[in-house]
């Protein structure tokens, strides 16, 4: 691997981080230099939350500028049209197609853009529904773990190497639940 940038975009509480750090881990233990950096807005009360995971020989620098993405991975579709513009021309975007309203279509002052991802050109987008699959490993909580497992389909690391760091990373008492959410998005197609 040369160099990789990738994006982890989605809505407080949805995992983001944990993606971001065990991505960050994983690729540490491969032997990558990684930088990785969160930006929370209001993530606690359901607004976005990025975080930028960059890896190669050498990376100075976390930040990835528009037009720079090789991946965003986005838990929400409308985290993933927000993002997109982050994505070099052929990047892909690996999006889970469940719906979260943000404040102004609860609020009523907006309907919800469902077409958004219809209008990203020179971009690869994989919409898939991640959440489906997070709650058949057991737990809708899992979805950052679901999504975490297409984005592996990418990399030519072996699939032991994402499952030790899952078990490196996730709490002992949600270990089962999220080798099966890993197992459920690798071997969907």
């Amino acid at each position: 691997m040369n160099s990789v940038n990738i994006m982890i975009v989605g809505v407080g509480g949805q995992g983001s981080l944990l993606a971001s750090k065990l991505l960050g881990s994983l690729l540490l233990e491969e032997g990558y230099d990684v930088k990785v950096s969160e930006v929370h807005g209001m993530s606690q009360r359901g607004g976005s939350v990025v975080t930028y995971v960059r890896a190669g020989q050498r990376v100075y620098s976390p930040v990835i500028e528009p037009g720079e993405a090789d991946f965003v991975l986005a838990f929400e579709k409308l985290e993933g049209a927000r993002f997109a513009p982050y994505l070099k021309t052929g990047g892909t975007l690996i999006v889970n197609t469940q719906e979260i309203d943000p404040m102004p279509v609860i609020t009523g002052a907006a309907d919800y853009p469902s077409q958004a991802l219809d209008a990203l050109p020179g971009v690869n987008v994989e919409a898939f529904d991640a959440l489906t699959l997070a709650e058949q490993a057991g737990s809708a909580k899992a979805v950052n773990i679901v999504l975490l497992s297409r984005f592996a389909k990418h990399f030519s690391l072996p699939y032991e190497s994402w499952t030790r760091a899952i078990e490196k990373i996730v709490a002992p008492k949600f270990l089962d639940l999220n080798l099966r959410a890993f197992s459920a998005g690798f071997t969907q197609a």
